[in-house]
C-alpha cells in the first residue's frame, strides 16, 4: 500500500523500495517548537506561497507555559504562514497532530516537523525543519523509498483490553519472535527506518488508528499505513468538513486554502474509493497478531517503549503521578478514565489531565465528564502536548509515573523519572490505587464501570457539539449553522445567519 501511495504521488503506479522519488506534498504540518526555524528556512528559499495543498501551524508545545520568545512567536508565526496560504491555529487549540488528521484527503502523501506527524489516512514521512521547508514551499519532498513490514491482525479485542494494549502488542510478539529486542547493544530492530503497513482492523475509527500509525515512531519507523474501510473514512470525512467550515466562520485563516480542502473532500466523498496492496505484495518481514489470544493489558515498562510486559508480569509497582494526554488519546479514553473515577475523592497519585483539543475539552465539560476529574483533585492543563514533551511542566524528580504519552525515555517527563506507558483506563485506575492494579483488579474495575457503556466512551466528539445522546429538532438546525452535528443546551456557539429581517421600529 505506501508503495502504491507514493506512486500515486509520483504519477506512477508505485514505487520500489531503494528508489529516490520527489512525491507531492499534499499536507504539511509544522509546530511551534520547530516552526521558528522553518520559518527561517522558507525566507531562504524566497517563498511567498506556499505550494502544498494545506499547511497547518500549530502552537501545542509551548502554549500552556509560554516563554516570552514563545509569546512571541504566537503573536507573529500565524501572519507569516497564513499570508503564504498557510493555516494556523490558535494556542490553545491543541495538538498539531489532532487537528491535521482532520485535513487529511485518503490516498495522499504529506510531512510535518513532528517525529508523530503519521497520518492515519494516506501516509506521512516526518523531517526535519528544512525539509518541511522545502515541502511547502515546493510542495514537494525528496524520499529515498523504505522497505515495509507487514503487520496483520486477526480476531477480536478481549474484554478489559484496549487499542493501547494493541499498540504495545506490536512489539511484544516482535520480541517474541527474535524480530526485536531491548537492550541496546547490538539491538534488533525489523521495524528501524521501514514502513509499517497495518491489516486487518478496517473498522477501526480513524481517531482509533491514529493511535496505531502515531507509535510507530517509539518502532523507529521511517512511517506507517493502516487499511480502513471506505464506509469508516467516508463518515470520518463528513465529520471534517463540518469541522472546517466552521473554522472558516471563526476566522481561521487562510479560509482559501479550507475552502479548497473542504471541496477536495466532498470529491472524494462523491467517489469513495481507496487504494490497496496487492495481494503477492513483498514485505522485508510478516507479523501476524491475533487479539484473541491477547488477554491482557500490555504495559511499555521504564524506561524503553520496546520494554514491555503483561499486566501481571508488573502488578503491584508504586506509582506517583499519573498523567492522561498527548497525541495518543482521544475523548473515549477521557470518558472512560472519567467513569473509572466518578465518586472517587481520595486520589492514590497525582493526576494529571490534558485533553489533545480545545473541541474535547468543551465537549468533556458540557458532558459533566470534567467533574469526575475535578473531584478526584486532577490538575486540569492547556489542550496540547503538556507533560508529553517535557520542555514546560514536568513531574518531580525520581517520580514513578504510569503515563499514556508516546514516549518513556529518560529524563523526559521529569529528572530521574521512571515511566509506564499504557491505556488511559488503566492510567485512571492506577491513580485510584497508588499503584499498578492486578489483572484481577483492573479486568472487575474495567466490567463495572467502562464495559456498559463503551458504545457511548468511544465515538467521534469533534466539538461540544457531538455527543452520546440524540439532539433535537432546533439542537441539530444550530449545529447545522455552527458546522456542527448539534449544540447541547447551555453550551455557547457563534451559528451563522443565513437571513436577517429587519423592521421599521
Amino acid at each position: 500500500l505506501a508503495q502504491k501511495l507514493v506512486g500515486k504521488a509520483c504519477g506512477l503506479a508505485g514505487i520500489r523500495p531503494g528508489s529516490s522519488c520527489e512525491p507531492l506534498m499534499t499536507t504539511v504540518g509544522s509546530q511551534d517548537t520547530t516552526g521558528p526555524m522553518t520559518r527561517d528556512e522558507m525566507k531562504e528559499l524566497a517563498c511567498l506561497g506556499f505550494s502544498a495543498d494545506l499547511v497547518l501551524q500549530s502552537f501545542c508545545h509551548t502554549a500552556a507555559y509560554p516563554k516570552p520568545v514563545d509569546v512571541k512567536t504566537h503573536a507573529e508565526l500565524p501572519d507569516f504562514i497564513s499570508s503564504r496560504g498557510g493555516v494556523a491555529l490558535r494556542p490553545g487549540d491543541g495538538i498539531i497532530h489532532s487537528w491535521l488528521n482532520r485535513m487529511l484527503l485518503p490516498d495522499t502523501v504529506g510531512t510535518g516537523g513532528d517525529s508523530h506527524t503519521r497520518f492515519p489516512l494516506g501516509i506521512s514521512f516526518p523531517a526535519g525543519s528544512g525539509l518541511v521547508a522545502f515541502a511547502a514551499a515546493i510542495g514537494a519532498m525528496p524520499l529515498d523509498m523504505p522497505e515495509s513490514v507487514l503487520v496483520r491482525f486477526k480476531g477480536e479485542l478481549q474484554p478489559g483490553v484496549t487499542l493501547r494494549d494493541v499498540v504495545n502488542a506490536i512489539p511484544y510478539v516482535a520480541i517474541q519472535q527474535g524480530l526485536l529486542t531491548v537492550e541496546k547493544a547490538n539491538k534488533k530492530n525489523v521495524f528501524s527506518g521501514r514502513i509499517m503497513e497495518i491489516e486487518g482492523l478496517p473498522d477501526l475509527k480513524l481517531e482509533q488508528a491514529f493511535e496505531l500509525t502515531d507509535a510507530s515512531a517509539e518502532r523507529s519507523c521511517a512511517g506507517c499505513t493502516i487499511k480502513l474501510s471506505e464506509a469508516t473514512v467516508a463518515e470520518y470525512l463528513r465529520s471534517n468538513v463540518a469541522l472546517l467550515h466552521n473554522m472558516i466562520a471563526r476566522g481561521y485563516q487562510d479560509p482559501r486554502t479550507l475552502a479548497r480542502r473542504i471541496k477536495e473532500m466532498e470529491a472524494w466523498l462523491a467517489n469513495p474509493v481507496l487504494l490497496s496492496a496487492d495481494a503477492d505484495a513483498e514485505y522485508a518481514a510478516v507479523i501476524d497478531i491475533n487479539l484473541d489470544e491477547l488477554t491482557e493489558p500490555i504495559l511499555a515498562c521504564p524506561n524503553d517503549p520496546d520494554n514491555v510486559k503483561l499486566l501481571s508480569e508488573v502488578a503491584g509497582a508504586h506509582i506517583d503521578e499519573v498523567f492522561i494526554g498527548s497525541c495518543m488519546t482521544n475523548i473515549g479514553h477521557y470518558r472512560a478514565a472519567a467513569k473509572v473515577l466518578e465518586g472517587i475523592s481520595a486520589s492514590g497519585a497525582t493526576l494529571w489531565v490534558c485533553p489533545p483539543t480545545r473541541m474535547d475539552e468543551e465537549t468533556l465539560k458540557a458532558e459533566g465528564y470534567y467533574a469526575s476529574f475535578e473531584s478526584f483533585g486532577a490538575r486540569l492543563e492547556l489542550p496540547g502536548c503538556s507533560l508529553c514533551m517535557g520542555n514546560q511542566a514536568r513531574v518531580a524528580d525520581n517520580a514513578v509515573v504510569f503515563s499514556t504519552s508516546t514516549r518513556n525515555f529518560n529524563n523526559r517527563l521529569g529528572n530521574g523519572a521512571q515511566v509506564y506507558l499504557g491505556s488511559a483506563e488503566l492510567a485512571a485506575v492506577c491513580a485510584q490505587l497508588g499503584r499498578i492494579p492486578t489483572q484481577q483488579e483492573y479486568q472487575a474495575i474495567a466490567a463495572e464501570r467502562i464495559a456498559p457503556l463503551a458504545s457511548e466512551l468511544f465515538i467521534r466528539p469533534s466539538s461540544p457539539a457531538e455527543s452520546a445522546q440524540g439532539f433535537s429538532l432546533a439542537q441539530k438546525l444550530v449545529g447545522k449553522a455552527c458546522g456542527l452535528a448539534g449544540i447541547r443546551p447551555g453550551s455557547s456557539c457563534e451559528p451563522l445567519m443565513t437571513t436577517v429581517g429587519s423592521q421599521d421600529t
